[in-house]
């Protein structure tokens, strides 16, 4: 991933997530058939706590696939089931056609811990499904640290364990201090990481919905897009064109550091990541109507 220069044609994928009812399949439909414009590599489709959006997971990465015929990922998570279970998963995934799973421990429900036969962290899980087929495996990376991991150093060594047992590539969550995405680059390059670290990218859709969502998951918000994005919440265009900048001089800054593959959260709205595409280069095409 390093030593490409800043005018090198980059990847981007493209993660959408189940919508809860009929009408937001429709939606969701039309907005990956906007997103296709874009040609990206490949699209992925999340899964809830626990398996709980297992149907509907489904049925987005069946309609993606179909609608696109381009390659969907899979998440799959090691919460709520067994391993049995996990790999007679993995089996129909593989039999129906899917080759991309994005292999992830999971967010464990409150007061809920995993099932003791199954599967204990996604180094585990991996392994697990390098033994049901040859699937391409995508794993995360946090470049401001798991919440839950005792040390920056053990959450590496987690990843060096995720990659060792066969992952392919991994995919960080989002940061927006771009600096810190870089150090975490070069630390794992330190640590005999190989693997491509493939850079989350996170479109503002909604500032305060953002910060709820960041304390979660241990993402930090830099004190100037606090004012960036003051009083935009109601002014969506704006917003829109503002959130659109700064996703875009964060990837050209490491685009020029030798990045050339982004993973685009679009919350399932195409606009801001089809305008971001366009501002680093991708050859965008316009889509005027979209079949329902």
């Amino acid at each position: 991933m390093t030593g490409q220069t800043p005018d090198h044609q980059i990847a981007v994928s493209f993660e959408l997530f189940p919508p809860k009812t009929e009408a937001g399949l429709k939606t969701l439909a039309r907005t990956v058939d906007h997103l296709e414009a874009a040609a990206p590599e490949y699209f992925s489709v999340t899964y809830g706590a626990g398996g709980s959006t297992r149907d509907r997971t489904a049925k987005v990465v069946d309609m993606v696939g179909g609608r696109t015929g381009l390659p969907v990922a899979h998440h799959l998570t090691c919460v709520g089931a067994s391993r049995a279970q996990i790999d007679e998963q993995a089996k129909e995934l593989w039999a129906s056609g899917i080759r991309k799973i994005v292999a992830l421990r999971g967010d464990l429900p409150e007061g809920e811990s995993l099932a003791e036969d199954g599967y204990h962290d996604a180094a585990e899980l991996v392994a697990g499904l390098r033994n049901v087929a040859d699937f391409d495996i995508s794993v995360a990376a946090y470049p401001e640290v798991h919440p839950e991991a005792a040390s920056a150093q053990s959450d590496l060594d987690h990843l060096k364990r995720k990659l060792d047992a066969g992952a392919s590539r991994a995919i960080t969550q989002y940061a927006f201090d771009t600096d810190t995405v870089l150090r975490f680059i070069d630390r794992a390059r330190d640590a005999g990481i190989t693997a491509p670290i493939v850079p989350g990218i996170m479109p503002v859709a909604n500032f305060a919905s953002l910060k709820r969502f960041s304390q979660g998951c241990g993402a930090s918000i830099p004190d100037w897009m606090e004012e960036m994005f003051a009083g935009l919440d109601d002014t969506p265009e704006m917003r829109a064109m503002v959130a659109t900048s700064v996703a875009t001089q964060q990837c050209q800054r490491l685009m020029a550091a030798g990045v050339d593959a982004f993973h685009i959260y679009t919350l399932n709205k195409p606009d801001v990541s089809l305008a971001i595409c366009r501002a680093l280069g991708l050859p965008v095409r316009a889509v005027t109507e979209c079949a329902a």
